[in-house]
């Protein structure tokens, strides 16, 4: 007799967030829901430029079975360049839309940090030498003896060679 196995259908984002969000949440007090949702609580005009980077969460006195009670934490937001301004301007509504998004009050000051968020855009690859443009290369760096700056010379040289085939 063969038992048949229901699989559920997982997505990948449901994984990554099951095993990212207990470490986000130990090391910086915020989760992937937060991050996933930053476009939506800063609007576009911010999106690209700042990002959440931690909750601080006020230490308690005594022990947690003292019943001391929860307070609300400051969150850290890094910022580029004159956003940060903005941004600051805008506090009183950015920790309430937080807390709207948390659904309790779990912010009620905010820190920005000017540091650098946009992730660096990728070049594309350049296209490879031909034969014809690899033996002119070649040709001058024919007479240099160390192969250290040798291959660097080479790496550079194919860069400019191939930047020049680029199409716009």
């Amino acid at each position: 007799m063969k038992r048949s196995r229901s699989r559920k259908v997982v997505s990948l984002a449901d994984v990554a967030n099951r095993l990212v969000d207990p470490l986000l949440s130990r090391r910086a007090g915020i989760n992937t829901m937060l991050l996933a949702s930053w476009d939506a609580i800063v609007g576009e005009r911010f999106a690209q430029t700042s990002r959440p980077e931690r909750i601080r969460w006020p230490r308690q006195a005594g022990e947690p079975e003292s019943g001391a009670g929860f307070s609300p934490g400051q969150l850290v937001i890094a910022c580029e360049g004159a956003s940060a301004v903005f941004l600051m301007h805008e506090e009183r509504q950015l920790v309430s839309r937080v807390n709207a998004f948390f659904g309790f009050p779990a912010v009620d000051r905010i820190r920005f940090v000017q540091k650098a968020v946009a992730p660096e855009q990728k070049r594309k690859p350049l296209p490879p030498l031909d034969r014809l443009e690899q033996k002119r290369l070649g040709d001058m760096l024919a007479e240099v003896e160390d192969p250290a700056l040798r291959q660097a010379l080479e790496k550079l040289g194919t860069g400019v060679l191939g930047r020049n085939k680029r199409t716009p």
